[in-house]
């Protein structure tokens, strides 16, 4: 679908806000399409969808972000943005899904990634590639890390599971949507996630904010939480 709307966009003139807006509601129209025919009886959480919090005491909710990375959608051919789909069931998440279309890739918890062998012999930390966190710099600093810029929290999160990158350290806003499936897919791949302080992450929660999160291969994890203690995240 939202290969679609790039491709009738470009032929259109159709860019920038509008194209970011155009692929928001179509991508929000087709989940919102399946999620009630497969499964109307289940809640819905949506970055693009007023907030029902019936969810708050259903057992099964979808945590989704049909559009993740809207800047780099409208910026073809960029491929750095991606489909969020989660699923939360009594308490945790249980199922996730992040597709990244532009490469053809569906990364799922139905078919776990098998997060390969580490090339680099310096780690390598996915940042914003318009807000990288001040933080992360001194942090790169101390492990002798390279920061890696790129678009959408589902894509560096990927990034790591695909080995381009070694860890993601965010802090300074998310929402539940922007983390809930990649980090879904990210654990069932055998990556350390968690808050920036070490504790976990919790979803379907009445605050849809979840500020910050490291995903990380697990050797990473000690020396990453540690000096986020020691430093903080200002």
């Amino acid at each position: 679908v939202l290969l679609d709307v790039r491709a009738g966009a470009e032929a259109d003139g159709l860019e920038g806000m509008a194209l970011k807006d155009a692929g928001d509601a179509a991508a929000q129209a087709e989940l919102d399409r399946v999620l009630t025919q497969h499964r109307p009886d289940d809640a819905v959480l949506s970055e693009e969808a007023a907030d029902d919090k019936s969810r708050l005491s259903a057992s099964r909710v979808w945590i989704i972000d049909p559009l993740d990375g809207t800047r780099e959608f409208s910026e073809p051919p960029r491929d750095d943005w991606a489909v969020h789909v989660a699923l939360w069931e009594d308490g945790d998440l249980v199922a996730g899904a992040v597709a990244q279309p532009a490469l053809g890739e569906t990364f799922s918890t139905g078919r776990p990634s098998v997060v390969p062998p580490r090339t680099s012999e310096r780690p390598r930390i996915a940042v914003s590639r318009s807000r990288p966190p001040a933080f992360v710099e001194a942090l790169a600093a101390e492990l002798d890390a390279e920061l890696v810029p790129m678009g959408s929290a589902g894509v560096k999160v990927m990034s790591v599971v695909r080995d381009v990158a070694d860890a993601y350290v965010h802090a300074g806003g998310q929402y539940q949507w922007d983390n809930a499936a990649p980090v879904a897919v990210a654990r069932a791949a055998g990556l350390h996630c968690s808050r920036v302080d070490g504790s976990p992450l919790v979803y379907n929660e009445d605050d849809t904010s979840l500020p910050d999160l490291i995903v990380c291969r697990p050797e990473l994890a000690e020396q990453i939480v540690d000096f986020v203690r020691r430093h903080g995240t200002d």
